[in-house]
């Protein structure tokens, strides 16, 4: 079977990777997302809250798709990571603007803690 090949996909609309890992891997016709955090295209936190933090997430998740030239629709997988799940459903209510039915298959998960101190971080596959 022959190997796969696999690009790295960024956004010059967002952050750098905040370490040694691409915001995006294209293998195939699957996209791999790392996790997104609520960072600005500065590399600056956006939010204080849970809700406000999955937002700017979310957005970042949706340029670094725009990208490959995809939407939200073409998701199929997220895990969200929480570092307080009583945050839950003000993030669920987030994560819903952002989606259509059906809905993406998630995995969410409360963690001690995550990069620069943020509140959520969420990745994603999704389908070309």
């Amino acid at each position: 079977m022959a190997k796969s090949s696999k690009t790295s996909l960024t956004s010059s609309q967002s952050a750098a990777a905040v370490g040694p890992y691409s915001p995006g891997i294209v293998s195939g016709d699957l996209v791999f997302l790392s996790g997104q955090i609520a960072l600005d295209a500065a590399g600056d936190v956006v939010g204080a809250t849970a809700a406000e933090q999955a937002r700017q997430a979310l957005a970042n998740m949706r340029l670094l798709l725009a990208e490959q030239g995809l939407a939200m629709d073409d998701v199929v997988k997220t895990t969200i990571f929480m570092t307080d799940l009583n945050d839950f459903a003000t993030v669920n209510e987030v994560y819903a603007s952002f989606f259509d039915k059906p809905f993406p298959a998630r995995s969410t998960v409360q963690v001690a803690a995550l990069p620069k101190g943020v509140k959520v971080e969420i990745e994603a596959i999704a389908r070309s």
